[in-house]
């Protein structure tokens, strides 16, 4: 009979929400593994505590220009090499020395990484690297290549 009750069909008399707990448990556990992982991919700053107006951070500064010339708080350095006893001294004078490396873009990532670990054989750990900023990109939009459409007439066509 097509009227007959739900007990003849042997229907769902209940909402089993099994399946449902199993779906938000599973959610969970990728979300607290994600989480893990973004917070583990974050990057470790040293954040300089407040000073007062009597103490000022040391920076050592090192300039690598493209001609292979080497520049140490504005003073030239025969070479790469001279880079360390000065670090050294410099630390040794400041336990919390900061140093800077402003590299031209031509440099080669080898020297970069040189005087880097110069820096780091000198007892220096607290080392940042020079930018200069650049404008921000303003996007196009969708479909347009260069210009923008000419402005729409003043006066209706025709007239």
């Amino acid at each position: 009979m097509a009227g007959g009750t739900e007990a003849d069909e042997g229907g769902i008399n209940g909402i089993n929400v099994t399946p449902l707990v199993d779906i938000t448990l599973v959610l969970l556990i990728i979300f607290m593994v994600t989480a893990k992982i973004i917070v583990s991919q974050s990057v470790p700053l040293d954040l300089p505590k407040a000073a007062t107006g009597t103490d000022v951070q040391t920076v050592f500064s090192i300039v690598l220009a493209a001609d292979g010339s080497t520049q140490v708080d504005s003073r030239g350095v025969s070479n790469d090499e001279a880079v360390m006893p000065l670090a050294k001294n410099a630390h040794d004078k400041n336990n919390e020395l900061r140093a800077v490396i402003k590299a031209d873009s031509a440099v080669t990532h080898g020297r970069v990484i040189h005087v880097l670990d110069l820096l780091k054989q000198a007892g220096v750990s607290k080392i940042a690297f020079g930018v200069s900023p650049v404008p921000p990109v303003i996007a196009l939009p969708a479909g347009g290549g260069g210009a923008a459409p000419a402005p729409a007439p003043a006066t209706p066509p025709g007239k």
